[in-house]
């Protein structure tokens, strides 16, 4: 069994959940994905996040969460994609797509900027 900081993470591993909480104050799920490399525009960075965000929402929505944690199912859920910088261009108009059909399945998207590892949570997210 790999250690946790072993595990791969980051946009290019779409089969993998970056980080998972389940925010007891907020009564929320949050899945949180991160991107460290700076955003360039690239045909590829566009696909992983893509693939990302689908491999997020079939987690929340297609059973796997209910099935791994049946006490979370129907919970509010919020997606954070941590990165170092603001999303920009293509990208940016990528997330805000995301963003926009997922508040019609009541999935909260966020992004924020200048954060991209386990550390960057502050003490309130109840994760602790």
């Amino acid at each position: 069994m790999a250690n946790k900081a072993e595990q791969p993470r980051g946009l290019e591993h779409a089969g993998v959940i970056d980080f998972f909480a389940y925010e007891a104050q907020a009564d929320e799920i949050l899945l949180a994905m991160w991107e460290t490399r700076p955003w360039d525009d690239s045909d590829l960075q566009l696909f992983q996040l893509q693939e990302k965000f689908n491999a997020y929402v079939s987690f929340l929505l297609d059973g796997e969460l209910a099935e791994a944690h049946p006490e979370l199912a129907g919970k509010k859920a919020r997606i954070e994609l941590r990165c170092a910088t603001v999303p920009d261009g293509r990208a940016l108009d990528l997330v805000t797509a995301i963003h926009d059909q997922l508040m019609l399945q009541e999935i909260v998207v966020q992004v924020i900027a200048g954060r991209t590892t386990e550390s960057g949570f502050g003490e309130g997210c109840g994760c602790h």
